[in-house]
């Protein structure tokens, strides 16, 4: 089992995207010395990600890659890759800056968009990670049926990818044992903690047979986060399963590097994101409406998941937010939407 440390990449999400190359020179080189192989890095939604609409990072994707070449020349280090967002050709961005890997991502129900992508990052000699963003929304049956999808193009691992932190050790076992009913690729786990069973799943992912699983130093992440490096490798630690990975030292990098940054913490709309399966680059959406017709945003996100869980139709969106009773004690400017970052469910393609 590998951990994967999104922390410079997903954590990006927590800051508005604004690592430094000194940042992600600084927390490359402190994970790779605690004993962490693989390390993803650059804008959260990926390569050319980076625009006014979406969230403009502080550096652009090849500042990234040069700036972990420096850290770790000789640590597996790469980036995300949308299609909707990045073109086949900055795949060779990564080819010629040392990267060693490319996570190619799509909503588990538009797999086939990253047929060309991973096709040509097999080409360029990468290993090719395909992950299924919320899955949760697929049956375990159809995830398996896109898995094999997957591989035939050439991927080297498939991600259980929980979205909006609303699976359970169930799930993960669900879709894991669908997996491997067809295929004996590799499959990673990727989780919220908007329930807060992050660490949780990831510890049981492992015990599954999970071949990786992502953390984030301090669960620096998107929405509530992900589940903290520090606690999955403290749980490792305990059960004397961590021999060449060093906790003093990602904590040491954490506290140094990752705390003085960190913004966000969970609150009570990304609770209700996990409880609904909700994504939360759709929350712009949630405060407009609920500001317009003075309902409970809490409510509308319940409401509006039990519509669509994958997309947001604006239309329906008023549609529902209309019907709802107002509810003029809910002090809507308390929710702090402001802190929502990305819209990467909408790309501009």
């Amino acid at each position: 089992m590998q951990i994967m440390d999104v922390t410079l990449r997903d954590g990006s999400y927590a800051i508005n995207f604004q690592f430094s190359e000194y940042d992600t020179e600084k927390i490359c080189s402190g994970l790779n010395g605690a004993g962490i192989k693989y390390i993803e890095i650059g804008h959260g939604m990926g390569l050319e990600a980076s625009s006014p609409a979406g969230g403009l990072a502080l550096c652009t994707d090849a500042e990234y890659l040069q700036a972990a070449k420096r850290a770790v020349p000789d640590a597996k280090y790469g980036m995300f890759c949308i299609p909707t967002y990045a073109s086949v050709d900055s795949l060779d961005l990564l080819k010629e800056n040392g990267a060693s890997f490319v996570r190619v991502g799509s909503n588990v129900s538009e797999v086939e968009t990253t047929k060309e992508y991973i096709e040509r990052a097999k080409a360029l000699g990468l290993e090719v990670m395909a992950n299924y963003m919320k899955s949760y929304v697929a049956t375990p049956e159809e995830f398996a049926e896109n898995v094999k999808k997957s591989e035939s193009w050439g991927a080297d691992v498939v991600y259980v990818v929980d979205s909006a932190g609303s699976m359970d050790s169930h799930d993960v076992e669900k879709y894991f044992e669908a997996v491997k009913k067809v295929s004996n690729i590799k499959v990673g786990f990727h989780g919220h903690n908007n329930l807060g069973l992050a660490v949780a799943n990831s510890i049981y992912a492992m015990d599954l047979g999970y071949d990786f699983v992502d953390t984030a130093m301090l669960g620096m992440g998107r929405s509530a986060g992900n589940a903290a490096t520090e606690l999955f490798v403290g749980n490792l630690v305990k059960r004397k399963m961590a021999e060449e990975i060093e906790l003093d030292k990602i904590m040491e990098c954490a506290e140094k590097y990752v705390r003085p940054l960190m913004k966000h913490y969970p609150n009570a709309l990304d609770l209700y994101c996990g409880i609904a399966q909700f994504h939360t680059s759709y929350m712009k959406y949630i405060q407009k409406y609920s500001m317009k017709y003075r309902v409970n945003p809490l409510k509308l996100i319940l409401e509006y998941s039990e519509y669509d869980k994958v997309n947001m139709d604006e239309a329906a969106l008023d549609k529902i937010a209309s019907g709802m009773a107002k509810d003029e004690n809910c002090v809507l400017t308390d929710f702090g939407f402001n802190e929502y970052i990305g819209d990467e469910q909408n790309g501009r393609k």
